[in-house]
């Protein structure tokens, strides 16, 4: 699955040429995504603009005049390509070739630029993993996908008195707390790694030691919550990240190509400054965790 600076690495580059557009038409190639998609679809969005594009945890949000917001996700291959009159830009810096074959060119989107020019993005899904849906923009935030979503990592909420709010008195793994989306939404596997890494902390502490007794958060908790910002921002000025499971059947990788300091270097040597240890792997909740068991405490 893309984690959250891959999404916002999407986000940025369908951004210039989505927000404002006028959708004059829309090809839907099929009835259903890992969901059917909403009735008439395509009725609903042809002849709208599109007033704004952002991001809810791992979700892409386009904003519709009228009320509606397209909501959009990945899945495990999904992509988008932007077609204009003089050229086809593909938002994200992939490792290798994505899909292009027309078969998994599901939904394909006609669009009016503010300039008046003419453009197409176009969404392919080989796995068909992603999909779509239309939810009143008054309705989102009770939305199933949205209701129990916790705070974004980007946002100011995110400080080590928060961290301490929601960690106090939880025994589970530092690394499982964080994981919950319900805590903290668009977290992902990779990036609590390496954010743990950063701040010295191992990934099978309890959460609630992050928290003094008098629910004050540690200096830990702060630096904490600061590597988590200061890593996805990395990741996002990197292009995202792309792993070796994603490899799909065409041979191209699921996300983007970014170097990590402890995911996936399993024996290597740890980077941080005057450590020799070397970086292990165990198993969280059927997860890959990645850490340096002499500097992470």
């Amino acid at each position: 699955m893309p984690e959250l600076p891959e999404v916002e690495t999407v986000r940025t580059g369908l951004a210039p040429t989505f927000e404002g557009a006028l959708i004059t038409a829309v090809d839907q190639n099929r009835a259903d995504l890992r969901f059917p998609f909403p009735e008439n679809f395509v009725g609903r969005l042809a002849g709208r603009k599109v007033t704004a594009l952002s991001r809810r945890s791992k979700y892409l949000l386009a904003d519709i005049d009228g009320g509606d917001v397209l909501v959009m996700h990945l899945g495990m291959s999904g992509s988008f390509r932007v077609q204009h009159a003089a050229a086809e830009t593909l938002p994200g810096n992939f490792a290798l070739d994505r899909s292009k074959d027309p078969k998994h060119d599901h939904v394909v989107f006609h669009l009016q630029t503010p300039d008046g020019g003419a453009a197409r993005i176009i969404y392919n899904d080989p796995r068909r993993f992603g999909f779509m849906d239309l939810i009143g923009r008054a309705q989102l935030a009770e939305h199933a996908y949205f209701r129990e979503l916790g705070l974004e990592p980007l946002g100011n909420d995110l400080s080590g008195e928060t961290l301490a709010r929601l960690f106090r008195d939880r025994k589970t793994p530092l690394k499982a707390a964080l994981l919950n989306q319900k805590l903290v939404a668009g977290l992902g596997n990779i990036y609590v790694c390496e954010a743990l890494w950063r701040t010295g902390l191992s990934p099978m502490r309890a959460a609630g030691t992050l928290v003094t007794p008098t629910g004050k958060p540690t200096r830990k908790a702060s630096d904490l919550a600061d590597n988590i910002r200061a890593t996805l921002q990395d990741a996002i000025k990197a292009g995202g990240s792309s792993l070796r499971d994603h490899t799909q059947a065409d041979g191209s990788l699921g996300y983007f190509q970014h170097s990590f300091a402890v995911y996936d270097r399993e024996g290597h040597a740890c980077r941080t400054e005057g450590c020799a240890g070397t970086i292990s792997r165990v198993v969280q909740s059927n997860r890959s965790t990645f850490y340096c068991s002499l500097c992470q405490r």
